[in-house]
């Protein structure tokens, strides 16, 4: 009875839990971030896939349990695009993102930075950031690779100066004491990531705000292309994208600044950065599925919010439109 409420009827192509519902998307996401699928070997992967192909085309053998067949979708979600159907290259899948996301993390939180290494972490972290949305892009339709190009030089830019020019007016704040400016360079990297997170979105996808978003009516019929709903899924994805690294650069700063004091840490010093780390991949871990199941994949607008052409278009009440991520 357990097992049929936790893996209900399996549905091709269906989230597994509920997605109007946050607690749903929260676990939906967690099944999409899970770092166990890294290490899926080929067989499993090429015997996952065959499971689903036998699923659709009617041909699948006895016994097969709805468990099986969600655990398969898990696995091949995880590392098969669903546009060109080749494999995500393993640092760049969302399972991937927290583990070799998290080294990443700890450096731009390291305290005493220089000029170089803050340029550094935080050119880094947005290369990683650039590649992992190239990788989990939408690829239906064509896009040029300039638009990619033009939103990882925009992050980068405004991430390094914002970076950098924050450590400058710190370090030039006479009124600082040195425990209180090294404190408050802990927090730097926050605006800094968050503003590029916003740039990045807002430059790779301004051409919908021009062009519009499909909308799809409740039987997922095409009703028409809409400004005002691409208006809406940019704001959803940059306040996600803004949420995003908040637990993630704010909350290891506070926490390691208690620890620090502790009289386990001042005896043992080289146990900070292990520490640190595990501070940090413990945050990223939490606020990564948190942040991106704020709003639904697919978010839900009334017809009478949209363009005229839109709302005559359809008798539905409501139509709904892919954020993206």
């Amino acid at each position: 009875m357990a097992d049929s409420t936790e893996y209900p009827l399996f549905q091709l192509g269906k989230p597994r839990f509920q997605q109007t519902t946050f607690y749903g998307r929260f676990r939906h996401f967690l099944d999409i971030i899970d770092p166990r699928t890294l290490f899926v070997t080929e067989r499993h992967l090429k015997e996952a896939i065959q499971l689903l192909e036998d699923f659709k085309n009617g041909m699948l053998p006895p016994g097969v349990s709805d468990k099986e067949l969600w655990r398969a979708q898990k696995i091949k979600q995880a590392i098969i695009h669903p546009d060109t159907n080749e494999k995500i290259f393993m640092p760049f899948r969302m399972s991937g993102y927290v583990p070799f996301g998290t080294p990443i993390v700890v450096g731009l939180l390291l305290p005493n930075q220089t000029l170089a290494s803050t340029v550094f972490w935080q050119w880094l972290n947005q290369s990683h950031n650039a590649c992992v949305n190239y990788a989990n892009r939408n690829a239906t339709k064509p896009s040029p690779t300039s638009k990619f190009i033009q939103g990882y030089f925009g992050a980068v830019i405004s991430a390094v100066s914002i970076a950098v020019g924050l450590n400058v007016l710190v370090q030039k704040a006479s009124t600082f004491t040195p425990s209180t400016r090294l404190l408050i360079q802990r927090f730097v990297p926050f605006p800094a990531v968050a503003s590029a997170n916003v740039c990045n979105v807002v430059l790779m996808r301004h051409s919908e705000l021009e062009e519009g978003i499909d909308v799809f009516d409740s039987n997922g019929k095409i009703v028409g292309s809409s400004r005002i709903a691409a208006k809406h899924a940019l704001i959803e994805t940059a306040l996600t994208r803004i949420v995003l690294p908040m637990p993630i650069l704010v909350l290891p700063p506070i926490i390691m600044s208690v620890l620090e004091k502790t009289p386990v840490l001042r005896s043992y010093p080289r146990l900070v950065l292990p520490v640190h780390s595990l501070v940090c991949l413990a945050a990223f871990g939490l606020a990564l599925p948190l942040a991106i199941s704020l709003f639904p994949q697919m978010s839900e607008i009334e017809t009478s919010q949209l363009e005229l052409e839109i709302a005559m278009a359809t008798t539905s009440k409501t139509v709904v439109y892919n954020k993206g991520l």
